[in-house]
């Protein structure tokens, strides 16, 4: 099997990134999967990328805390017929069995299974998928700081080093083979066995042996902090006017931070207008979205609502001023759930021009339930609706301008041969 491209790698990681809520808001949203069968089984082998790190749990995601099971109310009553059907197969199945059970694992297939007669978005995450979940959404996380994965022969071969990370700073670099962990021969080891291996390593001191161009070297990591750059910004200079640029890829736990960041430092340069980059953002916190819109938008502006059991409720911004700069929005098919939310919330509120294709179309909102043995559960409980009241799920949000990315640009991925952004570029200097 062939090396997966950047964007293959990204689609496979953002299957359980498309996340939008915290304890405190509408929860999160889950962009659907078209597949029928909704459990992913992310084990990292072969190509697929696995970020290293040490997982912390993302205790702000949680609503309710643990997930316990009760068979009985607090006043003594009898549970309803079908769950009390269930205790009693399961127990029958656990005294009967011809073979080992793992408990745990008997419970979750069957969580996993109710979810299944649900809808496409309540989904079941094993604990081995909740790695790159925890790690997309923090947004930082305590690793080596690089991404690696399994070739067509089993090596370990470096896919990405983040800037400033531990294995930035010991030169590490792509195409890299690591054959090597301390004192032990770890070549053709599946990356899912070694992301493991550096999360249980207690020491945090690390010496990698790995190959470059056939030689053998050595590096000494020290387990650190590694943060995801989710923003990134830059100037166009056409026609004596200068044009901001933000792209923002996922909507995570600092994004705003970063945001704002580079927000200001464009300010400071005397942007005229402002391109916000959505294209392939697949979602996130919606508390992230929500900070983000309100550099734009005072508090007399709705953003988006919730609906709910026949109850809607209308969500304002927390801005103390909205923006008077003119701004365009770059969305396509992969732009989902949280980029939804802020392209509909400036297009409405702001008149902002979008530009590029339609979105995906996620108008229904998932909350995330932690389970006691590290696996997590995803179960839509509501409905969220544009700061006008129009529901886009599976409809998606139109652009105002509608052009298709040209052949020129997938062969020479520059910002010249982008025509979605020179689009952009264009209406703003007119």
């Amino acid at each position: 099997m062939a090396r997966k491209t950047e964007k293959e790698t990204r689609e496979k990681l953002q299957k359980l990134s498309k996340v939008i809520g915290d304890k405190n808001e509408p929860k999160s949203q889950e962009k659907p999967t078209k597949q029928k069968k909704r459990k992913y089984k992310l084990h990292f082998s072969i190509t697929e990328v696995v970020i290293l790190m040490i997982i912390t749990m993302i205790t702000t995601l949680i609503l309710g805390g643990t997930f316990t099971s009760k068979f009985s109310s607090s006043n003594g009553e009898k549970v309803e017929k079908e769950l009390q059907d269930f205790i009693n197969n399961y127990q029958y199945i656990i005294d009967n069995y011809n073979g080992d059970i793992d408990k745990e694992e008997l419970l979750d297939a069957a969580l996993d299974g109710m979810l299944e007669q649900l809808d496409p978005n309540s989904i079941f995450i094993d604990s081995t998928e909740n790695q790159n979940f925890n790690i997309q959404l923090e947004g930082s996380y305590q690793g080596l700081g690089i991404e690696v994965y399994n070739d067509k022969d089993n090596n370990i071969i470096i896919n990405r080093v983040f800037k400033n990370s531990p294995a930035d700073k010991q030169n590490l670099k792509p195409g890299d083979i690591i054959i090597g962990y301390n004192k032990e021969n770890i070549a053709k080891m599946k990356t899912d066995k070694f992301v493991k291996k550096v999360a249980n390593d207690k020491s945090k001191n690390i010496e990698i042996t790995y190959l470059r161009d056939g030689k053998k070297y050595k590096a000494k990591l020290t387990l650190d902090k590694v943060t995801l750059q989710s923003v990134q910004s830059k100037i166009y200079n056409k026609e004596n006017k200068k044009i901001g640029y933000i792209r923002i890829s996922i909507f995570a736990n600092n994004t705003h931070k970063q945001f704002q960041k580079e927000l200001k430092e464009l300010k400071s340069n005397k942007i005229n207008s402002l391109i916000i980059d959505l294209r392939d953002n697949s979602g996130g916190y919606l508390y992230s979205a929500e900070k983000i819109l309100s550099e734009f938008l005072d508090s007399s502006h709705p953003i988006f609502q919730i609906q709910k059991q026949g109850k809607t409720t209308k969500y304002y911004s927390k801005g103390e001023k909205t923006e008077t700069m003119n701004i365009t929005v770059l969305i396509n098919n992969n732009s989902a759930s949280a980029s939804e939310v802020v392209a509909s919330a400036l297009k409405e509120q702001l008149d902002a021009l979008l530009i590029g294709e339609k979105t995906y179309g996620k108008g229904t909102v998932q909350e995330l339930q932690n389970l006691t043995d590290g696996n997590k559960y995803k179960l839509t409980t509501k409905n969220w609706l544009t700061s006008k009241g129009t529901w886009i799920d599976k409809k998606g949000i139109e652009p105002d301008i509608k052009v298709s990315l040209s052949k020129e640009y997938y062969n020479n991925m520059i910002d010249e041969n982008d025509n979605q952004l020179q689009t952009a570029i264009k209406e703003l200097i007119k």
